[in-house]
């Protein structure tokens, strides 16, 4: 494991692991929470989530734009839009909402200007449960004409997330399982 990795994974265990019981997003009750979002905004966090998921993403099928469903993907797609530019390999970033705008345009997503029909991207999330989020994230990709060809989590949490995502299609890229938080 690369230091980088070591590194990010002990930020994960610290800053985002709680040993408790919570209702996830999916309905489904845990006896313990991910919330990436206090790794992904450290700075520290966001500069090794830039670095570990550019290189995950220059190591596979290439892609031409980032993006996923805000809130969770929001500091990661930027983190790798930011470290692909510093690396000369620009890649534009853009988020999902989860409901259209209410006003203006009425866009599903933001950072449009950035794309065109056809474009290859990856798919990004925080934590894959059961993967019903990233599947939404996936339709609203392609029905504003993108072409997803990566799909990639910091953590997947092995409750079926990965099979969903391989029933239509999609294999999970996953730079954690969560056995590798809770062990770290």
């Amino acid at each position: 494991m690369s230091d980088d990795r070591k590194r990010f994974l002990a930020i994960l265990k610290e800053k985002s692991y709680e040993k408790r019981k919570v209702t996830l997003s999916s309905g489904r009750e845990s006896d313990f929470y991910i919330d990436c979002k206090q790794s992904t905004l450290d700075a520290e966090g966001a500069l090794l989530t830039g670095r570990l998921l550019f290189s995950m993403l220059a190591a596979g099928a290439p892609v031409e734009a980032v993006g996923g469903i805000t809130l969770g993907a929001d500091p990661i797609v930027t983190a790798v839009s930011m470290t692909s530019a510093l690396q000369d390999r620009p890649i534009p970033a853009f988020i999902i909402r989860k409901e259209p705008k209410k006003h203006g345009t009425a866009q599903w997503i933001e950072g449009v200007k950035n794309l065109r029909p056809g474009m290859k991207v990856a798919i990004v999330e925080d934590v894959v449960t059961t993967g019903a989020s990233t599947i939404k994230a996936i339709d609203r990709a392609i029905e504003s004409g993108l072409d997803v060809v990566r799909v990639i989590t910091l953590v997947d949490r092995n409750e079926g997330g990965a099979d969903t995502l391989a029933d239509k299609g999609y294999k999970l890229e996953a730079l954690f399982l969560k056995e590798d938080v809770e062990n770290a």
